[in-house]
């Protein structure tokens, strides 16, 4: 696979249009929806037959929102069509957070329900938590080493990790770092982001994505979490 560099951005656009559509704080989780299909156009998002969401576009993650918890109906729809490519049953636990994420190429689209972890951050520490969100890439692992390490001798935080997975959170030292996805099993460099800083009581996931329409340059966006 062919070496990608990736300029790493910690500002994500966030979607403006979300209208909280829970109850009493004691019976609402707290959703957020990121748009990771490649080749889908925008979309919108229904809640129970509700639209929460209008016009996403790719790669692009909602504002929290308040829903009601229990059993919900939640589909997607590409902007000005009323085909719903993802239409699912989840299951939302009261007083929890959710990353739900519409995943895949959109002929094989699928939501990802990811809970959040809540729990505090230590104020020296940061927690991530890697999603593989890009289609077109192969088995990947994953080395987080000091800003300007080689990976050379180092071993990966994550291994062989498949389209789809979403990691376990990683708790590290806050401070700066340098990301490498490489090709599982080797050390061909997939997607670099350098000087990555993660200050103290940060807690995000950091997503691999295809470009948009599919394919390379791959690249990462950090999801952060820590104001959920």
């Amino acid at each position: 696979m062919k070496k990608m560099f990736l300029k790493s951005s910690l500002i994500l656009a966030l979607v403006t249009a979300g209208v909280g559509c829970g109850s009493s704080s004691d019976d609402t989780s707290r959703v957020r929806v990121f748009h990771a299909s490649p080749d889908a156009p925008n979309v919108d998002v229904l809640v129970d037959g509700g639209r929460v969401l209008e016009n996403v576009p790719y790669p692009t993650a909602s504002e929290f929102l308040d829903v009601s918890s229990g059993h919900r109906q939640l589909s997607v729809t590409p902007t000005g069509d009323s085909t719903r490519v993802i239409d699912a049953r989840v299951d939302l636990e009261s007083e929890v957070s959710y990353l739900v994420i519409a995943s895949g190429k959109v002929a094989s689209i699928a939501p990802i329900v990811a809970p959040v972890d809540g729990a505090d951050v230590p104020a020296d520490s940061s927690r991530v938590r890697v999603l593989h969100t890009a289609p077109s890439a192969p088995n990947v692992d994953v080395y987080v080493v000091a800003n300007g390490a080689s990976i050379r001798q180092a071993q990966p935080v994550l291994s062989n990790v498949t389209f789809g997975a979403v990691s376990q959170y990683l708790t590290v030292p806050a401070g700066k770092y340098d990301v490498f996805v490489t090709v599982a099993g080797t050390k061909t460099v997939a997607i670099e982001a350098t000087g990555v800083d993660l200050v103290g009581g940060f807690r995000g996931s950091v997503a691999a994505l295809d470009a948009k329409g599919g394919g390379a340059p791959f690249a990462l966006q950090i999801l952060d979490e820590s104001a959920e």
